[in-house]
């Protein structure tokens, strides 16, 4: 026992005192906010504040359907909410000008629509968009331009014509003035709130995002501390630092320190970064409210709860990082290692790859699988947890299999740690592999 807690303290001090560790401690809310935040606030802003300017309206419906679009698009610019944060100094925000509406009868708006098209190549406008009969009565029209690939752009001319089609509508039933107003510009705000068995759950929209950065930390605290695992037992083996360690301790016992203290270490950066974002709460709410998205509240996270997300943390990077031990302890030069841990890596990417889909359904067959299966239940599970209430027995099984998987992990890796950290030379193959777990 002695001997392990060293090995422990040894792998735990080693990594917390360095440098690297106190940058990415500090530094690393800040960077996962920045990959994960920023930018789908970011599309939402460019989303809502595009500039739709410099481009015509080729209205051929005879009922000045065109300028009824381009009213409706100034309209919604000014309106903008990032308008009051913002203000109108930023380019993104700035009142859209005023497009150009020509009205052309039916049989000139192929030729119109051949002028327009030159006029898009000899750069004179971005755009056009194309108003008919069609647009009248089935609400389907075109456009073409230079910005067509732009969705923030799109978005803003699709609702200003969505707007505009209705306006008419109810003006063909007598509905105009201030009415049809009041009528076309209905904003609708819905706060969400996800319920537990006691009746508390906070926002639905927080609890999402919450289970997603949850889902996404979580993935790369594995892949960081499992490779960082993976690493330390190749240099140890070709720098044959093992040689002289394991002839005072048995291979379990320094597999078993590692894993625990480089553990450890991963435990405490998150308690850190935990503490990070608990006192950040108060001022992305505040930031979110300015941005328009109001009316919710932070998730309720109860003890249970809190616990399931630290043992799945636990189990699932003690089931990833005996797994990476175990490819560099076979290996004998990093290329080779990084070639054999791919299998590893595939299983890590499959479960994140699934979390925006589990994230729209998570009470959809997918999750309740994924959440099961050992190998993607450490990230799916907790991002389930966060957005629906799990039944006990899903709980329950979900920690069963993966505390399974987790010690037939620790075995057949232990017992290729205890070959492998001695043999030189190739890579050995699956059957030689199967031999040395067979006769370790």
């Amino acid at each position: 026992m002695g001997k392990l807690l060293a090995v422990i303290k040894r792998e735990y001090l080693e990594r917390v005192r360095t440098k690297w560790f106190i940058i990415t401690t500090v530094f690393g809310p800040v960077f996962f906010l920045g990959i994960s935040v920023v930018p789908g606030l970011l599309t939402v802003r460019n989303m809502r504040s595009a500039q739709v300017t410099d481009f015509r309206i080729l209205d051929a419906t005879g009922i000045g359907l065109g300028e009824r679009v381009s009213r409706a698009l100034r309209e919604r610019q000014e309106e903008d909410p990032l308008r009051k944060v913002l203000g109108t100094r930023d380019t993104a925000v700035r009142v859209i000008t005023e497009t150009k509406v020509e009205v052309v009868a039916p049989d000139r708006l192929a030729a119109a629509e051949s002028l327009a098209t030159r006029a898009v190549v000899a750069n004179d406008t971005r755009g056009y968009l194309v108003l008919d009969s069609a647009t009248v009565a089935t609400a389907k029209a075109r456009y073409a331009g230079r910005n067509a690939s732009s969705l923030g752009e799109m978005n803003q001319v699709e609702g200003a014509l969505r707007t505009a089609i209705l306006s008419d509508r109810l003006a063909r039933v007598g509905i105009t003035g201030p009415r049809a107003d009041s009528l076309t510009r209905v904003k609708v705000s819905m706060a969400t709130e996800r319920m537990d068995e006691k009746g508390r759950g906070g926002s639905g929209l927080v609890s999402a995002i919450f289970g997603f950065l949850i889902a996404f930390l979580l993935y790369m605290m594995i892949i960081l501390y499992g490779q960082n695992i993976l690493r330390g037992v190749l240099e140890e083996k070709t720098t044959r630092v093992a040689e002289v360690v394991v002839s005072s301790i048995s291979p379990e016992t320094l597999l078993a320190g590692k894993v625990i203290g480089v553990g450890a270490v991963g435990l405490t950066q998150q308690l850190v970064w935990l503490g990070f974002a608990t006192a950040a709460s108060a001022y992305g709410m505040g930031m979110a409210n300015a941005m328009g998205v109001t009316n919710f509240s932070l998730p309720h996270v109860s003890a249970l709860q809190m616990a399931a997300l630290v043992l799945f943390f636990l189990l699932g990077y003690t089931f990833y990082a005996s797994l990476f031990a175990a490819v560099g302890a076979m290996c004998n030069s990093q290329e080779e290692a990084t070639q054999a841990a791919q299998p590893v890596m595939m299983l890590l990417v499959a479960s994140i790859i699934l979390v925006q889909p589990i994230m729209t359904t998570p009470t959809g067959r997918m999750a309740t699988v994924m959440s099961l299966l050992p190998f993607s239940s450490p990230i799916i599970m907790p991002l389930v947890m966060s957005g629906t209430q799990v039944p006990a027995w899903q709980l329950a099984a979900s920690i069963a299999l993966l505390l399974v998987a987790c010690l037939g992990a620790i075995w057949v890796s232990a017992r290729i740690y205890r070959v492998g950290l001695l043999m030189t030379g190739k890579r050995p193959s699956l059957a030689e592999l199967v031999r040395w777990i067979r006769h370790a």
